[in-house]
């Protein structure tokens, strides 16, 4: 029978796509069913048809898969940011796993599996940022996230990945947007004031900031503001605007003002001590973020004798982390905030091996390789697009003995893997973390040497 759109059919969800979309096969075709599991039996009805594929949605379970469970959030459905509240963490892990592996295989074309995966200790409020899109209407404030695929606001103040105070604090933006008549931007007229309400929690010290991203120049009534969040959030540490005047549908812009308390947070990784501003880089899950770093270390295997080079090193997480047991540490990273935040991250740590330097990944390195500088380990942790072929050929020339790849994108990691592999660098070992758990993101790191 033809699949046209609006039919209804027997379908058994065997897969799951890398934003964790059940897949079902129905005649060959591939049809694509959100908030199922592998193993469901359903009756799915038909709400997409093109020529290589289908798109369903759950008409009935006919059976349940052995690893559904019910999900706990009333708002994961219709949010989609979590894709796999309905499934046991444990078929969660086995599909991040498989999904590296697959990657590797299919998309690197390596012979090479993934060590281990390390699980969370726990699934539930373990962000420490958050950045929530706003819509004001008749005084009222919603805040919570995009749906899936869309722009369409789902309020939700009480996100089971958010610690409990992002919540109150959201709380306190609506005492005040009522309080001040503030408006909301329109992305289709450029006009509003409030874009997104962002909040960021150091977990290791409690430190708490609090940050309006605006349309403007400056706030109405910044005092209540400050005022409400001081006595609703006693960890408070920052209350900041954020200025983004563009068009654009990047979430932060790159002034910030500091209108109460420090122009940072502090947050401990590692025994290491770090300040973060609203604009740095700073993995999202604290405990397994320390994991992530102790596999990343270990890989980079240095002696004491080693120059180790951290690219695209935010507030120098990472390489900070490693410099007692490196002889120089050189960290480049882009944006200018993050710069600065890492020399004092180096000066509170007191580690004088290191230096940072405010540069795109791929000039920074050319610069250091036209000064003769020359790394014994490099570390990559580049954003979800991977690395550039102008910055892997740079980071060949430079010759290291080893690179050590972090990376939140398994694809991405596959194909930078194959290319480093024609250039006479070989992927050893390969661990995926789970750092986003219930979503469908998943983290990795690579130990590649070069050949002798």
């Amino acid at each position: 029978m033809e699949l046209s759109k609006n039919d209804n059919i027997e379908l058994n969800i065997d897969a799951l796509t890398s934003e964790g979309s059940g897949v079902g096969r129905y005649n060959g075709l591939a049809v694509f069913v959100n908030d199922t599991v592998p193993g469901d039996k359903i009756i799915a009805h038909i709400i997409k048809r093109s020529k290589n594929y289908a798109v369903g949605k759950i008409e009935k379970i006919l059976s349940p898969s052995p690893s559904r469970i019910e999900s706990d959030c009333p708002y994961s459905q219709r949010c989609g940011g979590c894709s796999f509240r309905n499934m046991t963490y444990d078929e969660e892990l086995k599909y991040k796993l498989s999904r590296v592996n697959d990657s590797l295989e299919r998309i690197g074309h390596l012979d090479i599996q993934v060590e281990e995966i390390i699980g969370a200790v726990s699934v539930d409020h373990y962000r420490n940022k958050a950045q929530y899109p706003v819509s004001v209407c008749d005084g009222e404030l919603f805040a919570g996230f995009y749906a899936y695929k869309s722009h369409r606001i789902i309020p939700c103040s009480d996100c089971r990945l958010q610690p409990k105070e992002f919540e109150q604090g959201i709380k306190v933006f609506e005492k005040w947007v009522e309080a001040a008549d503030v408006t909301s931007y329109d992305e289709n007229t450029g006009r509003g004031l409030l874009r997104h309400i962002y909040f960021r929690k150091g977990f290791a010290t409690d430190e708490l900031m609090a940050c309006a991203v605006i349309n403007g120049d400056g706030i109405p009534k910044a005092d209540l503001l400050i005022d409400l969040l001081r006595k609703n959030l006693p960890s408070l540490k920052s209350v900041v605007i954020n200025i983004n005047k563009n068009k654009t549908n990047v979430i932060l812009g790159k002034t910030s003002k500091t209108i109460w308390g420090s122009d940072t947070i502090s947050d401990k990784l590692l025994g290491k001590s770090f300040v973060i501003s609203p604009n740095s880089f700073y993995q999202v899950n604290h405990s397994q973020c320390e994991r992530l770093y102790e596999k990343a270390k270990e890989y980079a295997g240095l002696t004491g004798s080693e120059v180790l080079l951290d690219l695209y090193c935010g507030v120098g997480t990472i390489g900070l982390t490693m410099a007692d047991v490196a002889k120089r540490l050189v960290g480049i990273e882009i944006i200018p905030q993050a710069v600065e935040n890492a020399k004092i991250n180096a000066a509170l740590n007191k580690i004088t091996n290191a230096e940072f330097i405010c540069a795109d990944a791929a000039k920074g390195a050319e610069l250091l390789r036209k000064k003769g500088i020359t790394p014994d380990v490099i570390i990559l942790d580049p954003p979800r697009k991977g690395c550039d072929k102008v910055l892997l050929d740079t980071v060949v020339q430079m010759s290291p003995k080893k690179i050590v790849y972090v990376s939140c994108d398994s694809a991405t990691l596959a194909r930078d893997l194959e290319i480093l592999k024609n250039k006479n660098y070989t992927a050893q070992r390969v661990t995926a973390v789970d750092m986003f758990p219930r979503t469908p993101h998943v983290e990795a790191v690579a130990q590649i040497v070069r050949n002798n």
